[in-house]
């Protein structure tokens, strides 16, 4: 298998183009932090340390409903993945980790370890798939998985879940991700209540096969790919099954998976609060599901969920430890660019969080003081890090100028001549 990481001398080249600039604005913007009592050093420290996963399927093309269109150079297999995930982690050094996808990325776990080690990488939760069918399956999901009607159907998604437990202990994960596409489509077509207890039967199946150092995250959405109901819709119903299903169960938050007008960050802090939060998929959204770059929308709610985040990690909340992870699709860009952009989203959103001055907040919230309040907010998110998110990432190794070192190593290009062009569209996601 052959490695294409991008070499040291290509990053440090790129990186002398902009290192002038960047000792400039880190030491302007030091003078300016200092003013407000904060140690740019320690902040560098804290982004430094903060890692998000990337998902093996983030490094293909995605698609719409109506089409998908390939670009140059798509992985073949896992393999080709993880070398594409190693290149984003090389530039950015901001994602360690990689979560997969069964059975796409099905693999031998010697082989997978040892590919991930070479790139610097490691394993994050194992994502099962329940929503479509795989080759050789002898159940559908047409009409469901952890829910159908028909109890050898449930019990093959429960038996493909605990593969993925089995998979995920053979290279080193600790987490089983359940995202489910049950729900029914027309009024009257399944009885909601009876819907909802097969799936909590069945998720203590695979609870009961989950190793005592791990956890399990369910993942709620609010519609699609069932349009009249959904059998986990939201973020009430995804706490009653983490409080059925027992202390290895957390609720994750997609970021793209609720009503445009829904208050995320308030979720956050409830599930904070009863000591459910699990993790996050991070991505924006416009009108539905998932489908774009993180922060490319609301970079000020992302800030929000962050500031929640920081918030209890600063006064030590009980059961803080959210797993954080990327889930894109991208239909018209290059997937490396995009990922890298969205770690580099995230870890700004961090950032800026860590600025907030919470004496000041405090203060202002308890003299019900709203003005004031929502001004300490905007001065942390109003603050230009970039030059802390960059100096993290000389630091490391990694390209002052992630995008800019990418485009001018021509990795791109160079894959697409190894992997076989894809041609033509098709007709829906894959």
């Amino acid at each position: 298998m052959a490695e294409y990481k991008i070499g040291s001398d290509q990053i440090g080249a790129n990186n002398d183009k902009h290192a002038k600039a960047l000792y400039a604005d880190y030491a302007a913007l030091g003078e300016h932090l200092a003013r407000r009592n904060i140690d740019i050093e320690k902040l560098v420290e804290k982004v430094s340390a903060y890692g998000v996963a990337v998902p093996s399927w983030g490094v293909g093309t995605g698609g719409t409903r109506f089409a998908r269109f390939p670009g140059a150079g798509e992985p073949r297999d896992i393999f080709d993945k993880l070398d594409d995930c190693g290149v984003i982690h090389q530039l950015t050094g901001a994602t360690p980790n990689v979560s997969l996808h069964i059975p796409w990325d099905k693999a031998d776990p010697k082989a997978l370890l040892e590919k991930a080690d070479t790139l610097g990488l490691g394993f994050d939760a194992m994502n099962s798939n329940t929503f479509s069918d795989a080759e050789g399956q002898k159940h559908s999901y047409k009409f469901g998985s952890l829910s159908h009607a028909s109890a050898a159907t449930r019990a093959q998604a429960v038996e493909h879940n605990i593969e993925c437990i089995e998979i995920g202990k053979a290279i080193g994960s600790k987490a089983l991700t359940v995202w489910i596409g049950d729900g029914s489509n027309f009024p009257g077509q399944t009885n909601f209540t009876t819907q909802f207890e097969r799936y909590l039967d069945a998720m203590k199946d695979v609870v009961k096969a989950l190793p005592a150092d791990w956890r399990i995250f369910t993942e709620h959405k609010m519609y699609e790919p069932a349009f009249y109901s959904t059998v986990v819709q939201d973020w009430g119903t995804n706490y009653m099954i983490a409080q059925e299903l027992g202390p290895q169960a957390y609720c994750l938050v997609d970021l793209g998976h609720h009503a445009p007008n829904v208050n995320i960050e308030m979720i956050v802090a409830r599930l904070i609060q009863f000591k459910k939060l699990g993790g996050f998929h991070f991505n924006d959204s416009k009108y539905g599901d998932d489908d774009l770059d993180t922060g490319s929308i609301d970079p000020f709610r992302l800030f929000l969920v962050f500031n929640e985040l920081v918030d209890a990690e600063q006064r030590g909340a009980e059961g803080f430890d959210p797993a954080h992870m990327l889930d894109q699709s991208h239909n018209v860009t290059d997937p490396i660019e995009s990922l890298m952009q969205s770690a580099m989203e995230v870890q700004r959103a961090y950032a800026q969080a860590l600025l907030v001055d919470r004496g000041a907040l405090k203060s202002f919230q308890e003299d019900n003081d709203a003005l004031m309040a929502a001004q300490t907010l905007k001065k942390a998110f109003r603050t230009d890090v970039e030059p802390i998110l960059a100096m993290a990432r000389q630091r490391k190794g990694a390209a002052i100028d992630p995008i800019a070192a990418y485009r001018a190593a021509g990795y791109r290009a160079k894959v697409a001549a190894e992997r076989p062009a894809v041609t033509g569209g098709s007709g829906g996601i894959v």
